[in-house]
């Protein structure tokens, strides 16, 4: 098993089929989970039709209500070790990443020497489409603001479309993760760094979804302003690093 894409989903319906196609269109070798969060809109059906046309190929969790998408991923994280996948993905469901830029993201792992690869907005080369004003001015003032507070060397920390090599999410002790929402991506490439791996980031277009509604909020938001604080303040004034690594290899 070496490549998966994680895909988290809730009322996905109009997007799924053709994102799933998208993938497997690449014929690349990759797998498919989807962490389907109970989707009133009939998501997991259709997932579970297309199953039958990818076994072995597509695979899905289903959970029962919207936990967060930092338990999606988590959950897929898990799912992923425990069956010897080398190198795992993070991919929104809505075509806001490009699935043909899954591949500069397994190279720059694979051969490129990342631990975690991060498609990246704020590069040299990489930009977003179709985003209103507001929206670039919270994306990006969130990113310089998370740089300035963790020092941490990423210039878009709160990217969702990445690469981990599987000893990266081996080592995090992933139950130590804080948060769920918009400060789940910062923690996670934060506890990477901290952890002294790898970080790359690779220059993509991000264009906003144009079918569906998009999940943020101001819930969100404020859960990303106070949790880089709180990341900063325990790895400051704790053993940060000791709490987020584990002692041994995950085994689940």
């Amino acid at each position: 098993m070496e490549k998966l894409v994680i895909i988290p989903t809730y009322n996905e319906k109009d997007n799924i089929e053709a994102i799933i196609s998208a993938v497997f269109d690449l014929n690349q070798g990759y797998h498919v989970l989807v962490i389907d969060d109970g989707s009133p809109d009939g998501t997991a059906d259709i997932v579970r039709a297309l199953m039958q046309r990818y076994p072995d190929q597509l695979f899905m969790e289903e959970r029962k209500g919207k936990l967060g998408l930092g338990t999606a991923y988590i959950h897929g994280f898990k799912w992923s070790l425990e069956r010897g996948y080398q190198f795992i993905f993070e991919m929104d469901a809505d075509f806001s990443h490009n699935p043909n830029d899954l591949e500069r993201l397994y190279e720059a792992c694979k051969t490129g020497g990342a631990d975690l690869a991060v498609g990246s907005r704020y590069v040299p080369g990489g930009k977003t489409e179709n985003w209103p004003l507001d929206r670039k001015l919270y994306s990006k003032g969130g990113a310089l603001y998370t740089k300035l507070i963790t020092w941490m060397p990423v210039n878009d920390p709160t990217a969702g479309f990445v690469c981990y090599r599987n000893t990266v999410l081996e080592t995090i002790n992933l139950d130590e993760i804080m948060f769920v929402g918009y400060a789940f991506q910062i923690e996670m490439k934060f506890a990477t760094w901290k952890l002294g791996f790898k970080i790359k980031e690779i220059p993509i277009t991000f264009v906003d979804r144009k079918v569906g509604v998009s999940k943020m909020s101001k819930g969100i938001i404020k859960e990303g302003v106070i949790g880089v604080l709180r990341v900063q303040w325990h790895s400051l004034f704790t053993n940060y690093r000791k709490r987020v690594k584990n002692v041994m290899p995950t085994v689940f």
